[in-house]
């Protein structure tokens, strides 16, 4: 167990505090419940650039990682297509959570075939990641049953740029494996 580690597993301990913190009624549970989310997410960032800057990564860190990531932004969005009142945002979820459900399958059927390596993480990826994460925590910190402001619909807009990032980068990432496909019946 490293500092890597640990901080990929507190993402997951954060969890129930997500759904804790957003539906106790207490003054500006909504600010609250963006920031442990936002702390969560910055963990992402922080144990990757440690376990390699400390040199500690390992393959329980390899795995774990992107299922806390996942676990975390699944549980977010369920949070947000519950409580937000535009039916509409049930698309980029549903787009979102089907890619990473794929995304980490084809990871691991490519890892059966030794060429996890040919489906690393793309620059588009990162993108992709950065701007559902913003769209996240707006989303989150906001009181969807209070009028729609200007960074409410930034919220909005930048969930609908990350579905369209993650079908981009999905289509990449199934380019890229396409070869490995083997149609013959």
């Amino acid at each position: 167990m490293n500092i890597p580690n640990i901080l990929t597993l507190l993402r997951i301990v954060a969890i129930p505090f997500l759904f804790l913190f957003y539906y106790l009624p207490f003054p500006g549970h909504h600010i609250v419940t963006a920031v442990v989310f936002a702390v969560a997410a910055i963990t992402d960032w922080l144990d990757g650039y440690l376990a390699r800057h400390w040199h500690q990564s390992s393959p329980f860190g390899a795995f774990l990682d992107p299922v806390a990531d996942k676990l975390l932004v699944a549980v977010a969005l369920v949070i947000i297509v519950a409580e937000h009142p535009m039916s509409l945002l049930a698309i980029p979820a549903a787009i979102i959570i089907s890619r990473e459900i794929v995304i980490s399958a084809l990871r691991e059927w490519m890892a059966e075939l030794g060429k996890r390596a040919s489906i690393a993480v793309s620059f588009i990826g990162k993108i992709k990641t950065s701007v559902q994460m913003i769209s996240l925590v707006i989303l989150l910190a906001i009181d969807p049953h209070k009028p729609i402001n200007w960074f409410g619909i930034l919220g909005y807009v930048c969930l609908f740029v990350a579905a369209a990032l993650t079908l981009w980068s999905m289509c990449m990432y199934l380019r890229v494996a396409w070869p490995e496909f083997h149609f013959k019946k």
